[in-house]
């Protein structure tokens, strides 16, 4: 499901009427003395115990992840702005597109956005978490709370505003619900001025929450 909403409000607040912030992740930490990393830890034992997994399996995959970070997602983009084909390919299918980057999709489709200078793509999660792992590792907290994948959808300008991007009015906003099935990816437009970058450069301005749509990569 990919939902288009295209919503102005000058920005959110918490209750107390406080403005929010999701560019501090510390607001959605979750508390290590809680009880849900109790019952991670005991689901797999369980699953070990039954067999239904190999504890080293686990740890492999734990381990996968911590590999992953926004670098890898950094240099698919900039491959797609220096390399018209695989911009092509990127957008027509990013599961196969990705594979070049040693990014294993499973089953989940990868499907890439592009930003250009009509549409802006943001995209949520509106039932759990649903993230590019492969691509950006584990997703921050802000992306998984419910504050933001609620006004996400809602008021896309005001949660981005809080970030500090400003979509101009010009500009369609589309959100883009992430599932178990499909994961969305943004392709940011390259800034202008940085025709003669080198790839390590441009790789630079690539951030998590580009990727993500939250923000835009700027060269200044």
């Amino acid at each position: 499901m990919s939902p288009h909403q295209d919503h102005d409000h000058d920005h959110g607040h918490k209750e107390d009427g406080s403005p929010l912030n999701y560019a501090d992740d510390s607001r959605h930490d979750v508390d290590e003395t809680s009880h849900y990393p109790l019952m991670v830890e005991a689901i797999r034992q369980l699953l070990v115990e039954k067999e239904i997994v190999k504890a080293g399996d686990v740890q492999e995959r734990l381990d996968f992840m911590d590999s992953r970070g926004a670098e890898i997602g950094a240099q698919i983009v900039v491959k797609a702005w220096t390399d018209p084909d695989y911009k092509a390919q990127l957008l027509k299918d990013g599961s196969k597109a990705v594979e070049e980057f040693d990014v294993p999709m499973g089953e989940a489709v990868l499907v890439v956005v592009e930003n250009t200078d009509k549409i802006h793509n943001l995209i949520v999660c509106t039932l759990c978490s649903c993230y590019p792992r492969p691509i950006l590792g584990l997703p921050p907290d802000w992306y998984k709370s419910k504050t933001y994948r609620s006004r996400a959808v809602n008021e896309p300008r005001a949660v981005m505003q809080e970030f500090g991007t400003i979509i101009p009015d010009t500009v369609t906003v589309r959100v883009h619900d992430s599932n178990a099935d499909m994961r969305y990816l943004v392709l940011p437009a390259r800034p202008e001025g940085t025709e003669d970058w080198s790839e390590e450069r441009l790789c630079e301005l690539i951030t998590r929450d580009c990727l993500v749509g939250v923000t835009v990569p700027s060269a200044n």
